[in-house]
């Protein structure tokens, strides 16, 4: 039975916020092998109507390596690289299929659709509109498109209603 730390296989590498660009570049100036799938979508800017290549998953990419301490340094120590996604035995591999599925998608010129189904509780931040940089719990959806959000403030809370386009889950790790 060959160890799994020795051969070479697909990780989840977590990224800062929006630095999914500089952490696949600079793993390929190490040679490392990374996948980042992009998809094409309309800018949400109101002033432009272009269509922009952006991140399937923001704020993860895929890498391949052997896990040999060394290959994993060069990962971790990588500009806006935070950590490999796994358990408390260490990183778990994504299956060579799930891979080259994504490849095929992101590929394709159709329309892909991803998201996380949020769940009352959830740690939320608002990433774009009049309420940029609250982070607030997800109450429930409020239909159309939109989310209800509480923002704790002074001891109280206040509800806002904002765009479910505006906001993004607060990975687990930092609450």
């Amino acid at each position: 039975m060959e160890d799994k730390r020795l051969a070479h296989l697909w990780y989840v590498l977590h990224t800062k916020s929006r630095f999914e660009n500089v952490v696949n570049d600079g793993l390929g100036k190490k040679s490392i092998e990374v996948f980042l799938p992009k998809v094409t979508v309309r800018s949400k800017r109101r002033d432009r109507k272009v269509m922009i290549r952006v991140p399937l998953f923001p704020g993860y990419l895929f890498v391949k390596t052997d896990l040999a301490p060394q290959s994993h340094l060069e990962i971790v120590k990588t500009a806006g690289a935070v950590r490999l996604i796994g358990s408390k035995q260490g990183p778990v591999p994504v299956p060579e299929e799930t891979i080259e599925s994504l490849k095929i998608m992101v590929s394709a010129e159709h329309t892909i659709t991803t998201g996380t189904h949020l769940r009352k509780g959830d740690k939320v931040i608002v990433v774009h509109g009049p309420f940029a940089g609250v982070t607030g719990t997800f109450i429930r959806y409020g239909g159309r498109g939109r989310v209800i959000v509480n923002i704790e403030a002074l001891g109280q809370y206040a509800g806002v209603e904002v765009s479910e386009d505006d906001i993004e889950m607060v990975p687990k790790i930092l609450t």
